[in-house]
């Protein structure tokens, strides 16, 4: 019997070739994007499932809030939080620092016991100081040493088998096991050797230096052990509760702590406590950014799986319409087989056979052209991501039941409309096309119109997107951001070289000017610092977060920051005096700017001159509103160089940057130049709506390719209904132009019903994604006006491809059998 339904869906698959490749093109596009965001989804979703008792770990982060309503969150604590929880909190079974290892690394292997020319490894990553329970936290597997010990003492470094290949090639495990490693300037003896993880996981450190040796080296003080009130990014602390501890429990012991240890943390001005971020909450919360973790927006996910849900809702209603749509077409087989005895329940399954089928074709197809949609997306494909069939038992499960429901789906309702009609009045030729098509017209109409809405409805998301992105890129930041590059000197060697280094760089007949200084004026690094302002005798702690930049005078000519009132400042080696924007000055209840200029701010226990009102700048993307900054004079290792305009063949810029790179290989020689355009590095503040545009441009064309497909398909088969019409009109002395019409009428209705319902839905979903932007583009009508054209454009082009063609047959063909 299977076999039979098989052999008839082939059968019917041959004799309507046109129809069935529509259908499977329809399906592989919807079901290729499916499998496609499925890779991804699953990927990002999976992120430390592999963890052992994963419910009970957590991340200790920090909470803040102000009076003034502002709140800050942090992901970092401070450094001797450790030690209080592993002597003071009860109910924990693992308190785990992780401390990352502050700047470049430089490792230097002794190879072979000689130790006068070492192996150097620059800048190497994924360095952290912890402790022997993060080992056993993660179930590392061990390849050489002891799990117990390997971190206890001191001036012990654990490696993973990776990086133990790479610093010692060829040589066996536990060989390694006792060799010597410098980094920066700390000596280490290997203790041990663990399997890599690779899972995906928030923990992504490759070497592990014992905790204990922090205490035993200046680090103590870069880490500010001993230092309650502050705390900087690469302080990070993982607890694991005991079995029925709660968090809750936890935290108010933590509360205890705070109290205990900062006196300040809760005053009148601001409240501050921690909280126990649960493990599963680390890959998706950017509350609480750092660490190195890569943070996935969760809404972008669930928006992933939308789209993949609309494009395989679209090529299911294309199977549906057009399998409806040939009902007629196959009632006299109907009526045959019903007449031979066949049941209701074989025809539905005979049906649904046919929809497995051509599922099953269009999945080959689909599953086919996923490393080219993989590569297609490869900016929004997580590097981690791979796509092996064969080893991926959770996607051929997803595939599996993406078969059976497509195909469920997609033909349980065309298989109970056509296993309904009744035989006798089949092969009396009453089940006429009118009657089939008027009970079923509105349900194809219908259908037609939902493919329409979704797809009018990307076209005007994806407008106002790219409309929003083109907005962002292309506003008044403030200051100046073309033709200026940045880069880093090495830290130790600012006093040494710096000064030197500027002023050849200033000599080179393409820089227009160079500065030296910290940050630039927008930057993915944020600096906040805490000012009081000094109102006579009294001291006065505003509750706003103030943006700190720095740099010499040229800084502010560099970047063509204006200033209001006052002056710029002086050059120094340090801040002695600050500019404020204006922003700023209002937060400090000065109506006009000017008025604070010659006020003091307390900064490091000095009182700092105010002594210029800058303008306001926009020093984050425009996500945010612009908050209060200043700026102080002081050399820093970052340099800002503005290049003059560039020549039409571009050459000016590649010379002049090759050699400013030239001067500083001259004086740093072991060290590479890496430089970044300002420009650029602003465009990546939107890196995340760029990526959603681009998928959300692809998801137009496809959602536009499927819907055409269908009309496309609903057009054949109509004008194949009504060819005898066609040739009567003709006959008759209509044109072509009038037979066109006709026939696209109907349809072009449809589109234009779907642009009515599709526009208040996209102008709703668009405003509420626009909110998150506080400076943002106005929704303007040309977008809908566009979209809508856009929309109709193709559909009339893909009606013209079978209306014209009807139109300009000769009616003795469609007549010759009446």
């Amino acid at each position: 019997m299977i076999k039979n339904y098989f052999k008839i869906a082939l059968r019917n698959f041959w004799n309507n070739k046109v129809l069935s490749l529509i259908n499977i093109l329809g399906l592989s596009i919807g079901i290729s994007a499916a499998l496609v965001i499925f890779l991804i989804v699953n990927y990002e979703f999976s992120f430390d499932r592999f963890q052992k008792d994963a419910d009970r770990i957590y991340r200790v982060v920090l909470d803040v809030k102000y009076n003034g309503g502002t709140e800050g969150h942090s992901a970092a604590v401070p450094s001797p939080l450790s030690t209080a929880i592993q002597n003071e909190v009860t109910g924990i079974d693992a308190t785990v620092p992780v401390m990352q290892f502050q700047g470049d690394a430089t490792v230097k292997v002794s190879v072979l016991g000689n130790s006068e020319n070492p192996v150097i490894y620059k800048k190497q990553s994924d360095i952290v100081f912890t402790n022997q329970q993060y080992l056993q936290l993660l179930s590392y597997q061990w390849v050489a040493n002891s799990k117990q010990v390997s971190l206890e003492d001191p001036f012990t470094v654990v490696l993973t088998e990776s990086r133990a290949k790479l610093y010692f090639p060829g040589v066996a495990a536990t060989n390694i096991i006792g060799k010597q490693l410098t980094y920066n300037d700390i000596n280490v003896t290997v203790s041990g050797i663990v399997k890599d993880l690779n899972e995906q996981t928030a923990f992504t450190a490759l070497e592990f230096i014992s905790f204990p040796t922090i205490s035993k080296t200046n680090l103590q003080y870069q880490f500010m052990m001993d230092v309650w009130n502050d705390w900087m990014s690469y302080s990070q602390l993982y607890i694991k509760i005991s079995k029925g501890n709660t968090a809750e429990r936890v935290e108010m012991q933590l509360k205890d702590i705070l109290n205990k240890y900062d006196k300040e943390a809760n005053n009148a001005d601001r409240s501050m406590a921690y909280h126990l971020q649960p493990l599963n909450d680390l890959h998706f919360n950017n509350k609480y950014q750092g660490g190195g973790n890569r943070i996935v927006h969760k809404p972008t996910l669930y928006g992933l799986l939308s789209i993949a849900a609309f494009l395989l809702l679209l090529g299911c209603i294309n199977f549906i319409n057009l399998t409806t749509a040939q009902a007629s077409q196959r009632a006299k087989e109907i009526g045959v087989r019903k007449t031979m005895g066949s049941s209701k329940k074989q025809l539905v399954l005979q049906f649904l056979s046919e929809t497995f089928f051509i599922t099953l074709i269009a999945t080959i197809v689909s599953v086919a052209l996923t490393p080219l949609l993989l590569k297609m997306f490869e900016d929004f494909i997580p590097s981690g991501l791979h796509f092996d069939l064969l080893n991926q038992p959770s996607f051929v499960l997803f595939l599996l039941l993406l078969i059976i429901s497509i195909s469920f789906l997609s033909g349980i309702y065309p298989a109970f409309i056509l296993s309904n009609f009744k035989p006798v009045l089949v092969l009396k030729n009453q089940i006429s096309a009118g009657s089939v098509q008027t009970r079923n017209a509105w349900i194809r109409k219908t259908l037609t119109v939902s493919q329409f809405v979704i797809a009018q409805f990307f076209v005007i998301t994806t407008l106002m997107i790219s409309k929003q992105i083109n907005f962002s890129l292309q506003a008044d930041m403030g200051f100046n951001k073309e033709a200026i590059i940045n880069f880093n000197q090495p830290r130790d060697s600012i006093t040494t070289h710096g000064k030197l280094l500027l002023n050849e760089i200033k000599s080179l007949p393409g820089v227009a000017n160079a500065s030296t200084g910290f940050l630039a004026p927008a930057d993915k690094g944020m600096s906040f610092t805490n000012l009081s302002f000094i109102d006579g005798k009294e001291e006065i702690t505003p509750n706003v977060n103030v943006q700190l930049r720095w740099g010499d005078p040229d800084y502010i000519d560099v970047y063509k920051i204006k200033i209001l009132a006052g002056r710029n400042v002086e050059r120094s080696d340090t801040i002695k005096e600050f500019l404020i924007n204006e922003s700023y000055a209002h937060e400090l209840g000065f109506q006009h700017p000017e008025e604070a200029l010659n006020k003091f701010l307390k900064w490091n226990g000095s009182n700092m001159p105010i002594v210029g009102i800058m303008k306001d700048f926009h020093f984050q993307s425009l996500r945010a509103s612009i908050g209060p900054v200043v700026f102080g004079g002081s050399n820093g290792q970052t340099f800002h160089i503005q290049l003059k305009a560039n020549n039409v063949d571009g050459t000016l810029w590649r010379n002049t940057i090759a050699e400013i790179q030239k001067i500083y290989k001259g004086m740093y020689p072991d060290e590479d130049f890496n430089y970044t355009f300002l420009d650029d590095t602003i465009a990546n503040f939107y890196e995340s709506e760029q990526h959603t545009a681009n998928l959300l441009r692809w998801s137009t064309v496809f959602a536009i390719i499927i819907s055409c497909l269908g009309l496309l398909g609903l057009v054949i088969y109509t004008t194949n209904l009504r060819g005898k019409e066609i040739g009567i009109r003709k006959v008759l002395g209509a044109s072509v132009a009038q037979i066109v019409s006709i026939l696209s009428k109907d349809f072009m209705q449809l589109v234009l019903i779907a642009f009515v319902i599709a526009a208040p839905i996209a102008w709703w979903v668009s405003y509420k994604w626009l909110e998150d932007f506080a400076y943002r583009t106005p929704m303007s009508w040309w977008i809908f006006l566009l979209s809508g054209l856009v929309m109709m454009f193709f559909a009339l082009i893909t009606l013209s491809m079978q209306t014209v063609k009807a139109a300009r047959a000769n009616p003795v063909d469609s007549l010759r059998d009446e």
